[in-house]
């Protein structure tokens, strides 16, 4: 069964557009992970940047807490953040660059560039009982440079898959270099994710890449629940992911 795990960062930047530096304020990323997991949700997401712009040092504590399903910690390989990873101890981090004028993560992790450093970082994870996931892009050299820094699992970026969509040729080539990515990693003994971009309109393509286990999928169903509410945003996403074979 293919897996839901829903990015609750833009909750948060909805609050903070009001409340920033305040503590307080909605909508609450809290509730809105409680909401998640009871309309299905197999997992929550949350990336704690580096400048705080949307989930705060609080929400991931209190998450930590309240989520019963699977907390998904996206980080990049900073010191603080990795010692607040250590502390609290989510079930997988998913490492993933970052860089301050982006509006959100562009681009995958470089892991063949920084081998030591991640595979140096991932040791202290795992060693922690986190497991360690690189968010990368559907590129061979990525997907065995994971593989040897010690990765449970890789998150393929799907971001030129959704830039692309409306283009079909492009959009059969980037199908072809997931799936390639997939198979890949799946015969180095990864465990495949994939998330960026992801939305109600193109995720049913995703039927064509194997081995998937979860998706991480955020901005799409917070604006979808705009319309119909967070729960059946949630289960509509659900509903599009229940034919996929792997």
């Amino acid at each position: 069964m293919l897996k839901l795990g829903v990015n609750i960062d833009h909750v948060a930047t909805l609050r903070e557009a009001r409340y920033r530096g305040r503590g307080f304020g909605e909508p609450d990323p809290i509730e809105a992970a409680r909401m998640c997991e009871a309309a299905g949700a197999h997992g929550v997401t949350a990336h704690l940047r580096e400048d705080r712009r949307h989930i705060q040092d609080r929400d991931i504590r209190k998450l930590r807490e309240i989520v019963t399903t699977r907390l998904n910690l996206e980080m990049a390989n900073a010191p603080e953040i990795v010692t607040l990873a250590l502390e609290l101890k989510p079930d997988i981090v998913c490492m993933v660059p970052e860089r301050r004028q982006e509006v959100t993560t562009e681009g995958g992790l470089d892991v063949a560039a920084h081998l030591l450093a991640l595979a140096t970082t991932r040791q202290r994870l795992n060693d922690a009982g986190i497991e360690v996931s690189f968010f990368i892009a559907p590129d061979a050299a990525q997907v065995e440079a994971a593989a040897k820094a010690g990765a449970q699992f890789i998150e393929l970026h799907t971001g030129a898959l959704a830039e692309h969509f409306s283009e079909p040729a492009q959009r059969e080539g980037e199908l072809a270099r997931l799936a390639a990515a997939a198979r890949q990693a799946h015969e180095l003994g990864l465990r495949v994710n994939a998330g960026h971009g992801l939305n109600y309109g193109n995720l049913p393509f995703l039927r064509h890449v194997p081995h998937l286990v979860e998706l991480n999928i955020g901005h799409s169903i917070v604006s979808r629940a705009v319309a119909v509410g967070l729960p059946a945003a949630v289960k509509e996403m659900l509903e599009l992911m229940q034919d996929y074979q792997g």
